[in-house]
């Protein structure tokens, strides 16, 4: 998969970066995203869990490239965000 990251105009690195994620992060959300849904503005939320167990959000906009995306922003996802995922994951496994 080829993913292109927003670059802050501040610091002239992916925008990811200030959440404190990393690349391989979020490529392993979209490799195996636990939900994949709409966003704003033609955009998509993937929310999934990384090989070493944090769950994060990312927004993404795919590319018109076939298997491409560009994206926005990722940040983890805690407190009751998390708790409500959970919950939706419990309930789609029954």
């Amino acid at each position: 998969m080829n993913i292109r990251y927003y670059v802050d105009s501040e610091t002239g690195l992916p925008h990811i970066y200030r959440h404190n994620v990393n690349k391989t992060e979020v490529e392993d959300v979209l490799r195996k995203p636990g939900e994949d849904r709409s966003g704003r503005e033609d955009s998509r939320v993937a929310i999934g869990q990384t090989r070493e167990g944090r769950y994060l959000r990312v927004i993404y906009v795919p590319d018109p490239e076939p298997n491409s995306v560009f994206v926005i922003t990722a940040y983890e996802l805690i407190g009751n965000p998390l708790t409500a995922y959970r919950r939706r994951r419990r309930r789609k496994i029954k």
